[in-house]
């Protein structure tokens, strides 16, 4: 980052499964490969927009039917993957919590995606700044404040849900006793650790007016050394106007801290939530000029 390096997390609640623990993919002795996963329903699946397998990692290419996909939790995945997947189905019986969902989808009954919402839009000046800044401050009830810098920027913070259907992978652990036969295999396909989050989990960071959502969702998965690609999450805005939802995704170049001065500290007006980049919307500058050229051969 440039002049936007002021992004500091902390922690509201940890990333868990709903049991308490997170669900880690099962590994066999000496890291070969554990029992398969169980609880899936995959079935071939035709994407609109390009999208990653939770499997490898790696791009999905194609057109008609290039993936599978599971009717439940929507793990999806090369159809070469499918034997390698250890991670069980985040819908099976003995994964899903006792108590009732109050997640924020739920909670929506009319939802209006990519509404044109002119908060992000609202300029402010130098005193309306100032003045924003002492309203917001003597509306909360903790020490998260904004804070005013002499240049005209402020700092503060911003909650950030997270809203995951599909599961997230971090790197494997070292194994400085891995065979040269362990070695190819690796090579052969990637060894990640995968889990699903909860959907009650969020963070507080800590950004500056200047820091913008692809900032905060870089942090985000560098905070927790999330080894998916950035683009595969976006952003989202939630807010409520006359009895209605409204959803819309944020610009990369949006900034966040200045939608949450301009809406206040309520979270009813205002609800920042990562989700997956699934719109329909394709970010070309993702992708490398061969990644695309295979893209338009596929």
């Amino acid at each position: 980052m440039s002049k936007c390096e002021l992004i500091e997390l902390k922690d509201l609640t940890e990333p868990c499964g709903p049991s308490g623990r997170r669900q880690r993919q099962h590994r066999g002795p000496r890291g070969q490969m554990g029992r398969a996963g169980v609880g899936h329903d995959f079935h071939p699946y035709s994407h609109t927009h390009l999208t990653w397998c939770d499997q490898c990692g790696e791009f999905i290419w194609g057109i008609y039917k290039q993936s599978l996909r599971c009717a439940n939790c929507s793990y999806t995945c090369h159809h070469r993957c499918r034997l390698f997947i250890q991670l069980d189905c985040s819908t099976d019986g003995s994964l899903l919590p006792d108590e009732e969902d109050f997640s924020v989808d739920s909670l929506e009954t009319d939802t209006n995606v990519d509404e044109l919402i002119h908060s992000g839009k609202q300029e402010l000046t130098p005193s309306e700044i100032q003045h924003k800044i002492k309203e917001y401050n003597a509306q909360i009830n903790s020490n998260l404040y904004m804070v005013a810098n002499k240049d005209g920027s402020y700092t503060g913070f911003i909650k950030v849900h997270f809203q995951l259907v599909r599961p997230i992978s971090l790197p494997p652990a070292e194994n400085s006793c891995s065979t040269q036969e362990e070695d190819q295999q690796g090579q052969r396909m990637k060894r990640r650790t995968s889990f699903y989050l909860p959907k009650d989990a969020a963070k507080h960071l800590h950004i500056s007016s200047q820091t913008q959502v692809r900032e905060v969702i870089e942090a985000l998965l560098n905070k927790f050394t999330v080894v998916d690609n950035p683009a595969k999450f976006a952003l989202f805005e939630r807010s409520e106007r006359h009895s209605q939802v409204y959803m819309r995704k944020l610009p990369d170049d949006e900034r966040p801290l200045h939608l949450r001065l301009c809406a206040g500290p309520s979270e009813k007006v205002l609800t920042l939530i990562l989700k997956e980049n699934e719109t329909g919307e394709v970010n070309w500058d993702a992708f490398s000029l061969p990644e695309c050229a295979t893209f338009c051969e596929s």
